[in-house]
């Protein structure tokens, strides 16, 4: 199941993420990285026109999320990072170690407040297995969503020779794939997860069901309130990261048997652009719907047409408490689809199964389900007192820091 995943993905048209001039950070929990909270593609002119997603489309894998949306989950549906569909599962008693074990991570960067919860989550879950003698610590590098940074940074560690295990949340698809290929070279365990490569080598690749069951999720919701003929503007942050090109070639399908109008702009989830984009398209005509491939930017968006004193849309945003909040304070329709962020524990957890020697899927899929509007007042009275860039799907509540680490918002 993994090889479809990674390898089925054809990245003919896969550009490089729009890098902004970036520098390597050593870090750990006592030297964190330099936080960067500028879009990764903020200083780029939206596309004017329609973008195909046709080098992204694979029907296997659209077919293989379609089912796993409604899939039975292994494990405790009350930790859902452990969480995974029964599948192949990778044999590491190769790996069994003794005493606690450094942990090196290669990230893409926190420069957005989805990575922003996940590290802090991350760095909650770190300080729960030194505590019980898992990991001794986990050095980290920061790439700034620079590629060619995340590969000097991976390069470091190899060079360095001081891993027993290397994560790795890569910064897009093709530019990273020799570099965790290097990683695996060394014979220590490889965990990827968030964002995929173009290969299997890794023990484990971690993430929830993918962007074609985004894609599906949004665009199956927006064609059922809208009518045919209807418009709807894609709202996007940047080419080249495979859950994102996928969220967008799903929905693109679905608008078009649908009969459903869409057009997508690249935003570099810039407020500012967001509202721009929308402003030009309502001078123009009326816009039904917004669809974006995540929630940075959602409130902008509907600020966009009360500016215009325009109806508000019909929308998909996310999961972040901004937009929870705007949507219930609005009362418009809308979905908040989720790309959980919970991951962000697992893999320090099977970092700790590798280290016992325990089975661990190859492929680690976890449950991905949107917020629904019945579903929307129970998720903001338990996130109640957290940050508006704070996830609804964290996953945190059981951690010895909750509620205040997250509502601080110290970026570790």
């Amino acid at each position: 199941m993994r090889r479809s995943i990674l390898t089925k993905v054809t990245v003919v048209a896969a550009t490089s993420l729009l890098a902004l001039t970036a520098c390597t950070t050593d870090s750990s929990i006592e030297d964190p990285p330099t936080e960067d909270t500028t879009a990764s593609a903020a200083e780029t002119e939206p596309a004017a026109e329609e973008t195909s997603s046709d080098e992204w489309f694979v029907q296997e894998v659209y077919d293989d999320q379609y089912e796993q949306r409604s899939a039975t989950f292994e494990g405790d549906p009350e930790q859902p990072w452990l969480q995974y569909i029964d599948g192949e599962m990778t044999d590491t008693a190769e790996y069994a170690a003794d005493g606690a074990q450094k942990a090196c991570f290669a990230n893409a960067s926190i420069s957005n407040p989805w990575r922003q919860t996940g590290w802090i989550t991350m760095n909650e879950q770190l300080k729960a297995l030194q505590d019980s003698g898992v990991i001794s610590e986990m050095e980290t590098r920061d790439a700034q969503d620079d590629d060619n940074t995340q590969i000097a940074d991976i390069d470091y560690f190899i060079a360095e020779g001081n891993c027993d295990a290397f994560i790795i949340s890569p910064n897009s698809t093709a530019a990273m794939t020799p570099a965790v290929e290097r990683a695996c070279e060394t014979g220590k365990p490889v965990v990827v997860f968030d964002r995929g490569v173009e290969t299997d080598c890794a023990v484990t690749f971690i993430h929830p069901i993918g962007g074609f069951a985004w894609g599906i999720d949004t665009a199956e919701f927006l064609s059922e309130q809208l009518e045919e003929g209807d418009k709807v503007i894609a709202l996007r942050i940047l080419p080249g990261v495979d859950v994102l090109e996928q969220r967008w070639a799903a929905a693109e399908r679905i608008f078009e048997e649908n009969g459903i109008e869409a057009v997508d702009y690249f935003t570099g989830a810039d407020p500012t652009e967001i509202k721009d984009i929308l402003a030009d398209e309502l001078a123009t005509g009326d816009v039904q719907g917004i669809w974006m491939d995540a929630g940075d930017g959602a409130v902008a968006a509907i600020e966009a047409f009360e500016d215009a004193g325009a109806d508000l849309p019909v929308m998909t945003g996310e999961d972040e408490m901004s937009f929870l909040r705007k949507w219930e304070e609005t009362g418009i329709t809308a979905l908040a689809p989720v790309y959980s962020n919970f991951q962000w524990r697992t893999p320090l957890l099977a970092l700790e199964k590798i280290f016992a020697g325990e089975e661990i899927p190859a492929e680690w899929i976890l449950p991905q389900e949107p917020i629904t509007e019945d579903e929307r007042g129970d998720f903001l009275a338990a996130n109640e007192g957290m940050p508006d860039g704070h996830y609804a799907k964290f996953g945190g509540e059981d951690m010895e820091g909750y509620p205040e680490v997250w509502q601080e918002r110290q970026i570790p």
